[in-house]
């Protein structure tokens, strides 16, 4: 059984609930506000390991008091921070978010200590086996995703790009992962590109998921049961990742992402609260 190692993002998501989206030059008063803890690197590191996955964050956080608060909310999730470094120059990243009445969120993210990730990477990477799950988001510098997949390569394990939020990847890093994991605006952007892409899994929320052709039904949800989709996605993957690094087939850990990615709409934030189990 192998382990999964997220290479990403840890940002603070400061979350306003409004009536409606605002249009550009409009000033909305929200009904209320949230401070959660985010970033897609940690969502779905948080997201593997509630599914039973050994996993090892890597990413960088600002020498302030939340990254401290951050490191120490991981490692009580039982998440490995040994390669969880601190910017002294940079704070901790930041997401603001606002979800409507019909529970769909736009989403503005600050980078902050995020774009110093790969600082001591060459020295401080950690080492890689066979059978770990090498999972990367795109709230890092690319350059450091680039390097990171094929570090991964090179070692032999299997390295999965979630393309978000999109960008464009040399088709050289591209065609390392199995899969790239992509919704359906992403797939667009994907396609587009023009780029060569060897496995691609598209999610498509509610009408579920695809993988080179293998569907997978999204789990049925009754309007009520929908409080927030705003960390759906890093679920389905860190629960997906989980099940890879377990040996589960594709059928499988699809089945598995699915029920994580619905399970995840049933709480305010990309991820549970603490005191709700794991």
């Amino acid at each position: 059984m192998g382990r999964v190692v997220v290479v990403g993002s840890l940002n603070v998501d400061h979350i306003a609930h409004v009536e409606s989206h605002a249009k550009p030059g409009e000033t909305l008063l929200a009904r209320d506000y949230e401070q959660q803890f985010g970033g897609k690197g940690a969502n779905q590191a948080v997201a593997a390991a509630a599914a039973g996955a050994d996993v090892l964050m890597v990413g960088c956080v600002g020498d302030d008091s939340l990254g401290e608060s951050y490191a120490a909310r991981l490692a009580a999730r039982g998440i490995d921070t040994t390669y969880l470094t601190r910017d002294a120059h940079k704070p901790t990243g930041a997401a603001y978010i606002t979800v409507d009445e019909s529970r769909e969120n736009i989403i503005i993210v600050v980078p902050g200590a995020n774009d110093s990730a790969a600082a001591r990477w060459p020295d401080g990477f950690p080492t890689l086996q066979r059978d770990d799950v090498v999972l990367l988001s795109l709230e890092i510098p690319l350059t450091a995703v680039a390097w990171a997949a094929e570090r991964a390569h090179e070692h032999g394990a299997r390295v999965v790009i979630n393309i978000a939020p999109y960008a464009e990847l040399p088709s050289s890093v591209l065609a390392l992962a199995d899969p790239i994991v992509a919704n359906e605006h992403e797939a667009l952007q994907l396609a587009d590109s023009g780029a060569g892409v060897g496995s691609l899994l598209v999610t498509m929320g509610g009408n579920g998921a695809v993988w080179d052709g293998l569907f997978e039904p999204a789990v049925p949800l009754a309007p009520e049961d929908i409080l927030d989709t705003t960390g759906a996605g890093d679920a389905f993957v860190g629960a997906l990742c989980a099940a890879l690094a377990a040996g589960a087939d594709r059928a499988e850990a699809m089945r598995r992402a699915a029920a994580a990615g619905a399970a995840a709409v049933g709480h305010r934030g990309a991820q549970p609260p603490v005191e709700q189990p794991d």
